[in-house]
């Protein structure tokens, strides 16, 4: 067997506005529903996870998980600037609690990409009040953190919230279009996570960090590849891996990679496999992500707090989860301290401006009656984290592994 180490954090992942449903107060939904939207339909009811979510963390017990990384939706809790809902406040103490109830960690995320209305409105990360906006929700937030939980992650992928900053329309959240990122609102969102940090350290036992969207950049064989990949990947990148240096954990999201030519971007090749989402299949991202985040940040402990693909086969969504898998216990055994792994995601969910079509989950649900349907690869996950450990022969082909 391969085993991963003792107090193994093994879980699955979700976003408020992705799975919640009526964030009705968010710029997410504002743009849903804006004339001419790019997005591809609204959010709806989502999963209606805001109700059924002790229903959604029993489930997740049920089939042998440890941890649930879920965010709590800053609109909701400041649905007005300066007004506080404790409605809200308590619905999500309620989930932190339910989580314990069940024998689950909670980690939660302060931020997945979604802020209220009136903060975009009042400038968005331009804003010069945008760190203190955000240290002051997290000030708000904490009194639900206490005593409860023991991981924050503060901001949500900020490189990829700085692409989408500097890029033309919501679309990218998705392809990845990797344009140029808003470097004011770079600075603006490590300004904010240090604020945030500062607030969390109040309370003794809270360990915080970023997580970041790691992309795997590899060159072509061309020349000028090599200093192309630097030049394009770090701002997109490595930049937000070192910013991690000093912080109690570092989150790595991966799903695929990117081949960089001497112009930048690379096309696909036609004959690769690809997911719903347009990404090539490739298991190997999430060791990768790690590996190059370790050595960036100064060998801050790394959690996974992202990687799965977006398929209809099933199949191939265990096939990918053993590859990474497989390459996350490679790394551990090479000395890299790896707290826990989060499948993206628990349930089938809203992603962005693609809308319902990409399917990621471990759980698909009925969109009439929202009766939750465990796939096979959800069944699969939980035999993994009861075992803690992998068998040594993969039941993929060695051209999978290789894939």
């Amino acid at each position: 067997m391969l085993n991963f180490p003792d107090n193994f954090l093994w879980g699955a992942a979700t976003a408020g506005h992705q799975v919640e449903g009526n964030n009705i107060n968010s710029n997410w939904w504002e743009m849903e529903h804006a004339p001419n939207t790019h997005v591809a339909e609204p959010s709806g009811d989502a999963a209606d996870s805001y109700h059924r979510y002790r229903e959604d963390i029993g489930l997740l017990a049920s089939l042998g998980m440890n941890c649930y990384r879920f965010s709590i939706e800053w609109s909701r809790i400041e649905p007005e600037r300066g007004v506080f809902s404790r409605a809200a406040l308590d619905h999500y103490r309620r989930m932190i609690d339910t989580c314990l109830e069940f024998g689950v960690e909670p980690i939660v995320t302060l931020m997945h990409f979604t802020v209220p209305r009136w903060f975009q409105h009042d400038g968005f990360w331009r804003a010069g009040d945008a760190a203190d906006l955000f240290a002051r929700y997290t000030e708000t937030a904490l009194g639900i953190l206490t005593d409860r939980v023991k991981y924050v992650c503060t901001i949500n992928e900020p490189n990829i919230a700085a692409m989408l900053a500097g890029g033309e329309d919501a679309s990218n959240l998705v392809a990845y279009g990797l344009p140029h990122p808003d470097l004011q609102v770079a600075d603006a969102l490590l300004e904010s996570h240090r604020r945030s940090r500062e607030v969390l350290s109040q309370v003794s036992g809270i360990k915080s960090g970023w997580t970041v969207a790691t992309q795997a950049f590899q060159p072509t064989d061309e020349d000028g590849s090599e200093e192309m990949v630097h030049k394009f990947g770090y701002v997109r990148d490595g930049w937000y891996s070192e910013a991690a240096q000093g912080d109690d954990f570092v989150g790595v999201q991966a799903y695929t990679r990117n081949f960089i030519g001497p112009e930048g971007p690379k096309k696909r090749s036609d004959d690769i496999e690809t997911t719903l989402t347009g990404w090539e299949f490739f298991p190997p991202a999430a060791e990768l992500g790690i590996r190059d985040v370790w050595k960036r940040s100064g060998q801050t402990p790394v959690m996974v707090t992202e990687n799965g693909i977006a398929t209809a086969d099933d199949e191939r969504r265990i096939a990918y989860t053993d590859g990474a898998l497989r390459g996350i216990h490679a790394a551990i055994s090479d000395g890299i301290d790896v707290l826990g792994y989060q499948h993206w995601s628990l349930l089938d969910n809203y992603e962005w401006a693609a809308g319902y079509r990409p399917t990621f989950g471990l759980i698909e649900w009925d969109k009439e009656t929202f009766k939750r349907h465990p796939k096979p690869s959800a069944h699969w996950f939980g035999r993994v984290a009861q075992a803690n450990a992998l068998p040594d022969a993969s039941g993929a082909s060695q051209d999978e592994q290789r894939s």
